[in-house]
């Protein structure tokens, strides 16, 4: 979140004045596909529309965007740049998708470690360029904005660190990509977004994996015999996109109770929202874990019916289970994805999972009662999916 930007008079008339801000900036008039459009279009309009900016959050929001356009403009650059980034196949990636706040963070971290993986790091998300070696990239002024970005993002938001914390070197989501094409679920959880959202809903993202997975190629293309790590919680909504794009990725599938992960997904939001929009907050919420639960209930129903055409491709794992047993879990992922574990390696894992580095930036609290709803309310419209997994937390 760029939060140096002075925002337009009215977004919906700005379209112009943004890409002349991303053409000034980078000497780039190059923005690949117009498929990004009409999504860009139509979230310029929601955003005079829907939320209520303070005006810190109008500028933050359109330093967002104008991020995400740059983004992209760089991206299409970076292709430009390297003819042939795109000629080395991604083999059997490795990807890490379920209802938000299942672990999937702690568990893509925890694989990370693993040195034979390439991921996305946060700051190529910003930039995607062709990764350059570690030990140069303090040298690059896009991980330097990167960096910055962050720890004006965490001055605004310290519970944000608790949360959900990143860094700018270490790997982050593929949503973070897929919202340069501007259909994305992204866009709808900032701020308030109901036209941006009721859009969105009638869209395909085939066009948004496919920009992605050419980003993937850039990103990596001087790692060509190294294996992708990936992570993204939505995918689950797009199992079948993702399988388009890499159709022998191995897929790791997270779950948790949702009537803990959703209101947790909500209170992460809500940090965004606060520094967003002030007022409404308790309106905000409610709408915002009811829109959440109907999101993720959909999207494990529609992630069921594709993996039932990819036998053999998902391996679930249980968030209890993983917490209780997380070598138990990881052995297990190991043997799916066919890779052996180092002793040099299994030694990493084992003191990631003792350092439990997640909880040094504070511990995540929230109660879903904030919310106007009950953890069984949360629950019901997941009723078959909680049955077929057995993920009914009943403890405090």
């Amino acid at each position: 979140m760029d939060l140096g930007y002075d925002p337009p008079e009215t977004f919906r008339h700005a379209l112009g004045q943004l890409h002349d801000t991303v053409i000034a900036e980078t000497g780039r008039d190059d923005f690949g596909t117009a498929d990004y459009l009409p999504g860009l279009t139509v979230l310029l309009q929601s955003m005079d529309y829907d939320p209520r900016f303070s005006e810190q959050g109008r500028r933050a929001a359109w330093g967002m965007v104008v991020g995400v356009l740059r983004g992209r403009v760089q991206a299409v650059a970076a292709m430009k740049a390297n003819p042939g980034f795109d000629a080395a196949p991604v083999l059997s990636p490795v990807v890490i998708t379920g209802v938000p706040r299942t672990g999937t963070t702690a568990l893509h971290r925890l694989l990370a470690v693993d040195l034979r993986f390439q991921g996305l790091q946060t700051w190529l998300l910003d930039s995607p360029m062709p990764r350059p070696p570690m030990a140069r990239w303090a040298e690059y002024p896009q991980y330097r904005k990167t960096l910055a970005g962050l720890d004006a993002q965490y001055a605004a938001l310290p519970d944000a660190r608790a949360a959900h914390f990143r860094a700018a070197e270490e790997v982050h989501e593929c949503c973070m990509l897929l919202r340069q094409s501007f259909v994305s679920n992204l866009w709808s959880c900032g701020w308030s977004a109901a036209t941006y959202d009721a859009w969105w809903q009638c869209q395909s993202e085939a066009a948004a994996y496919s920009h992605f997975a050419r980003c993937v190629r850039l990103i990596g293309m001087n790692d060509p015999d190294k294996r992708w790590l990936l992570k993204n919680p939505g995918h689950i909504a797009h199992l079948d996109l993702l399988l388009a794009v890499f159709p022998d990725a191995r897929v790791i599938q997270t779950h948790r109770d949702p009537g803990k992960a959703v209101p947790s997904l909500v209170s992460l939001l809500m940090n965004m929202n606060g520094l967003m929009e002030p007022d409404r907050k308790q309106q905000r919420a409610e709408n915002l874990l009811r829109r959440e639960v109907a999101k993720w209930a959909n999207a494990v129903e529609k992630c069921e019916a594709v993996r039932a055409r990819y036998p053999g491709q998902v391996l679930d794992v249980v968030h209890t289970d993983f917490h209780a047993r997380p070598m138990e879990t990881v052995e297990a992922i190991y043997r799916f994805i066919g890779m052996d574990i180092p002793e040099e390696t299994r030694a990493a894992l084992h003191r990631r999972i003792e350092e439990k580095p997640e909880l040094s930036h504070g511990v995540h609290r929230y109660s879903i009662t904030d919310y106007g709803m009950t953890a069984d309310e949360a629950r019901e419209p997941f009723r078959a999916y909680i049955e077929r997994y057995d993920l009914l937390e009943t403890r405090a």
